[in-house]
């Protein structure tokens, strides 16, 4: 009995996020979007994540009109987001009027499938997301997929990932997505937690895997799972695929061919694409955005547990500092400070919380002697609950008598977007009910933004002329 084995392909998102800073223009994808929509991917994931950012920060480009754009182009495959849930496309928790106002303009725009996670797992943090999908999703088809932030410590066990998973199940997940984040899931671990879901979840719930492929492992870690009964994979189109990318597209798909679980993916398609993207990878590598470093196997990844941005982050922190000699002092305390507040796993926002204190802890001399804000509110209970109880005896120095909270801390925030949307239009900025999604996440960028394309628009931006200053 044959059993196809889905594609997701990150091409138009992750894959050049992890490669090159999210920096590919739009312009650069159109030129083949009508082939890659021929190919029959699952899903083809496009937007969401750092793209948001990225796109008013650094290219001048409207992400919603992007989205737009893709949408446009790819009429049979699926666009897929990533979503942080109460985070959404920023880095703090929204109201949960946004929430819903994002998800349902995201479906509205284009996306088809929604990737939703927490960095914590807590499950509080992604509900009201997950309950925006499922009521627009049925007007626009969207898919509602949550994810496990995988990690390893003493409590991130097999049964509590097939717990998260059930529970993730019947809060109405479509899908069910492993998100390997930093590359530490293990092949014979993959095959061993897949084979688990598979046993407890529902025959119609799909199986998603997300890996790197930073260790060099992530061939491995998708093969594993596709015997254990994966649905889909995560792929990239090897042009900007391995490395802290995900593993290539071709090679899995020439594996698996004439076996049980042939993708039905004609591989003499993909050539011209691929061709394509190895142009766009050097334009990348031209301009500065693509380091070829970052196509290396880095091990230091599963001796540390320490993902490759975040490790680049903390040599850039102890540079600023004189302290490059301190690196692999630092690399042995942020174990300490990860089990210090509760063992969150390593993904945006945490890692930079817990890397940023564990270079504190090392440049200070004293552990605590110096925290962040960041770290307060973590250890307060302000980014969710945590997987463990954090050690008493730091976070009573961490804390120094501020109120922890136990429950959703979202539930603290009032309606955000008529008041969001009254300062856009105060300002002159109001084009369409996206605008404000884009001020509310990132509100100096979109601001920027904003006055960039009014002055391409209308010619000249009188503030902007009398300034001087322009947005690069």
């Amino acid at each position: 009995m044959t059993r196809k084995v889905m594609i997701t392909d990150t091409i138009l998102r992750d894959a050049h996020q992890s490669h090159a800073a999210t920096r590919m223009r739009t312009e650069q994808m159109i030129p083949v979007l009508e082939q890659l929509d021929e190919i029959g991917y699952y899903s083809l994931e496009g937007w969401g994540g750092a793209t948001f950012d990225t796109c008013m920060r650094f290219l001048n480009e409207d992400p919603w009109e992007r989205l737009r754009t893709l949408r446009k182009y790819l009429k049979k495959t699926p666009i897929q987001m990533l979503l942080r849930g109460q985070n959404l496309l920023g880095y703090r928790n929204y109201a949960d009027d946004l929430v819903e106002k994002v998800v349902e303009k995201s479906l509205e725009n284009g996306v088809r499938v929604v990737r939703v996670f927490d960095a914590l797992n807590d499950a509080r943090n992604i509900e009201s997301s997950m309950k925006a999908i499922k009521k627009y999703g049925g007007k626009y088809g969207g898919v509602c997929e949550a994810a496990i932030s995988y990690t390893t410590s003493p409590v991130h066990t097999l049964e509590y990932f097939v717990r998260l998973a059930k529970t993730y199940e019947d809060m109405g997940a479509d899908n069910i997505c492993i998100k390997d984040m930093a590359n530490l899931l293990l092949p014979y671990d993959a095959y061993a937690l897949v084979s688990a879901l598979k046993k407890e979840l529902r025959p119609e719930t799909k199986l998603h895997l997300h890996t790197h492929n930073t260790t060099g492992t992530g061939d491995m870690i998708n093969l594993m799972a596709i015997q254990a009964g994966v649905d889909i994979v995560d792929t990239a189109l090897s042009p900007l695929a391995n490395g802290t990318s995900q593993p290539a597209t071709e090679p899995l798909v020439a594996t698996l061919k004439g076996t049980e679980f042939d993708t039905g993916i004609d591989l003499e398609k993909l050539i011209p694409i691929v061709a394509h993207f190895k142009k766009v990878a050097q334009e990348l590598e031209k301009d500065g955005s693509l380091n070829p470093k970052v196509r290396q196997v880095d091990v230091n990844t599963l001796i540390y547990q320490v993902p490759g941005g975040m490790l680049s982050n903390l040599m850039n922190q102890l540079k600023k500092a004189g302290k490059e000699d301190k690196l692999p002092e630092v690399l042995a305390e942020v174990p300490n400070v990860r089990k210090d507040c509760g063992y969150p796993p390593l993904v945006t926002p945490s890692s930079q919380i817990v890397g940023t204190q564990a270079v504190m802890n090392v440049v200070m001399g004293e552990r605590y002697k110096m925290v962040t804000k960041e770290t307060k509110d973590l250890f307060a209970g302000k980014y969710g609950r945590l997987p463990m109880p954090v050690d008493e005896d730091v976070a009573q120095k961490v804390l120094k008598g501020e109120t922890r909270i136990t429950y959703r801390p979202a539930d603290d925030l009032e309606p955000e977007y008529e008041k969001l949307k009254a300062e856009v239009e105060e300002k002159g900025f109001y084009t369409q009910e996206e605008d404000v999604l884009s001020y509310a996440s990132f509100p100096e960028v979109a601001e920027n933004f904003f006055k960039w394309r009014k002055a391409k628009n209308e010619g000249v931006d009188h503030d902007l002329a009398k300034s001087g200053v322009y947005p690069v």
